[in-house]
């Protein structure tokens, strides 16, 4: 149950739902004691030959009036526990979520969607079911059995009651070594369905590329796998349920059965009346939902504890990106960015990927990176952004180190155009006012979009900026993709710009009149602007190359192609190329 502290602070705040669900489940099953005492009373009354009319009336008042009575409490115990136990699904996956979003990007490397997704729906799934009627179920083992026995005794025969109960250490023997075979193997389960969801969650996003490659019957035979590992783990489990529950049931019945043989002995010797065997049978038959019960408890709760434990381990994970203690806030920022003898390497990776970067770009130039792929020009912007830490050096953002600037404040004030150009599956409106909280101005939307040359297209779509894309923003083009990523960022209008190889979609035509049309809005910003194309950066105020994670050279267009060096070559083959297409 220690798994279960993670939750202390939902049942501090909701301990009041939880007791007044139990109380009214003790109630409700007081008042289920009370109904074989009505037909005890009734068929004494008839084996003496004294129940009239008016009395069946009566007593079948009473049992009406028992009835309504247990509908009304478990009307409430329903909603206090049971509507608790969702209130509980709620808080978990919002908990989760809200986790999962603080972390850095490196965990998200190293744990599939897929496995997330299953420990936000199937994980917490099990944890409601352990929380809500695994309670119910419980209580009802513990008191029921208690108060039902203690009525048996009160009631009936101690020495029947006893026989009757031998039976109880067994089934609590049974619940312990069984309850840790479930525990065990409804974890594999949880697991199996985490590869499932991943293996499925993968094929359906790249659908088109599966198609192209026409390899679905590789995926196919991929996905039976990992389905009949789940399927397998599965009925692991299931046949382990299939043996305990019966088992349970098996060992009630043989209490029923020398109940039977020695309470009917009782009645004939008149040792005890026949309204006290009925009754005795009906506590009995009350006490098979008990045994019952505790057998689900340990299938509840050994699930949810399994599924727990997942969840703390994701909610144990820290993120490696922190704000420091003293961080502040970036006011008025001018944008001046400098990287100082900067080193960084990949958690993952042994060798440094950069290595002595050196730049200074002032408030409202434009510095252009160019360079190999896998020369490093992404991971730079991914510094700046502080999605990574560097190991030596120092990054600055108007004269202060960006660790001693808050997270949300540096990235609040940097508009970035990603590689790959994500777009949500909604309207292009809400894509280009991702950054706002209320929806975006129209005027903004339309300015930023005509800027990146892509209002024409969006106006020609039947519903305009109201289309709503398709999942990663499939029912655009690449272009289009690039276009509506770049309006998204020159709609947020911070005063640091990056464009990560955010024109390598559009015709060179279209990119010309998107860097005509940035020209307006990049002199009041800071902006770096990573590219393969040299057409693309030949107009910033600085241009460095990078190779193999260090910066060879430096200067304007003209004065690195005097230079004679990996610049020139990279703009000669691309002169070449154009020249062939």
């Amino acid at each position: 149950m220690k798994a279960f502290r993670t939750l202390r602070g939902f049942f501090v705040e909701h301990k009041w739902y939880y007791i007044l669900g139990i109380v009214w489940l003790i109630i409700i099953d007081s008042i289920q004691l009370l109904v074989p005492q009505i037909l005890r009373r009734a068929t004494n009354l008839l084996q003496e030959g004294k129940l009239t009319y008016a009395g069946i009336l009566k007593y079948g008042l009473f049992i009406i009036l028992t009835g309504l009575g247990i509908a009304i409490g478990r009307f409430f115990w329903r909603n206090y526990i049971i509507g608790t136990s969702r209130k509980l699904e709620y808080y978990l996956r919002k908990k989760l979520f809200g986790h999962l979003l603080t972390l850095s990007p490196n965990f998200f490397h190293t744990h599939k969607t897929g496995d997330l997704m299953a420990h936000a729906t199937n994980d917490i799934h099990s944890i409601r079911h352990a929380l809500g009627m695994g309670i119910v179920m419980f209580i009802d083992s513990v008191f029921l059995t208690l108060l039902t026995i203690v009525m048996m005794v009160r009631t009936t025969n101690f020495r029947l009651t006893i026989i009757a109960l031998f039976t109880l250490p067994f089934i609590s023997v049974i619940v312990r070594k069984f309850g840790k075979v479930i525990h065990r193997r409804f974890r594999q389960v949880q697991e199996a369905f985490s590869q499932l969801t991943d293996t499925t969650q993968e094929s359906f996003a790249g659908i088109r590329v599966i198609k192209s490659f026409v390899q679905e019957d590789l995926v196919i035979e991929e996905f039976n796998k990992v389905n009949r590992n789940n399927f397998e783990k599965n009925l692991k489990l299931v046949r382990v349920h299939g043996i305990f529950h019966p088992l349970i049931n098996y060992i009630a019945a043989i209490s029923f059965f020398i109940v039977i043989i020695y309470g009917g002995r009782l009645v004939i010797l008149d040792l005890i009346t026949l309204g006290d065997f009925i009754a005795f049978n009906n506590y009995l038959n009350l006490l098979v939902w008990p045994m019952m019960a505790m057998g689900w408890v340990i299938n509840f709760i050994q699930r949810g504890i399994a599924s727990m434990e997942r969840i703390n381990a994701l909610l144990d994970e820290k993120p490696e990106i922190v704000d420091s203690v003293n961080a502040k806030e970036l006011n008025s920022v001018e944008g001046k960015i400098q990287f100082e003898n900067v080193y960084f390497k990949y958690p993952t990776s042994k060798d440094y990927v950069l290595k002595d970067i050196n730049f200074t770009i002032e408030p409202g130039q434009t510095l252009a990176i160019v360079g190999k792929t896998g020369s490093g020009k992404t991971t730079i912007v991914n510094l700046l952004l502080r999605l990574y830490d560097i190991e030596k050096g120092s990054i600055l953002i108007d004269g202060i180190n960006i660790k001693d600037i808050k997270l949300k404040s540096i990235r609040e004030n940097i508009g970035y155009v990603p590689q790959d150009n994500f777009l949500f599956s909604t309207s292009i409106r809400d894509n280009i006012g991702f950054a706002f909280d209320k929806a975006i101005d129209e005027e903004t939307m339309i300015h930023s979009s005509k800027l990146a040359q892509v209002y024409d297209n969006i106006i020609a779509f039947p519903n305009q900026f109201d289309t709503v894309l398709g999942e990663r923003g499939v029912t655009l083009s690449g272009g289009q993709k690039q276009r509506v990523s770049i309006a998204r960022a020159l709609a947020k209008d911070s005063p640091i710009l990056i464009l990560d190889d955010s024109l390598s979609a559009v015709d060179t035509e279209t990119e010309e009149l998107i860097l005509n049309g940035l020209k307006s809005v990049t002199n009041q910003k800071t902006t770096i602007i990573i590219s393969h194309r040299i057409s693309t950066v030949k107009d910033a105020d600085e241009i460095i190359v990078i190779d193999e994670g260090e910066i060879i050279e430096r200067g304007t267009h003209d004065s690195l192609l005097e230079l004679n060096g990996l610049y020139r070559y990279l703009y000669e083959k691309q002169l070449l190329e154009e020249k062939i297409s």
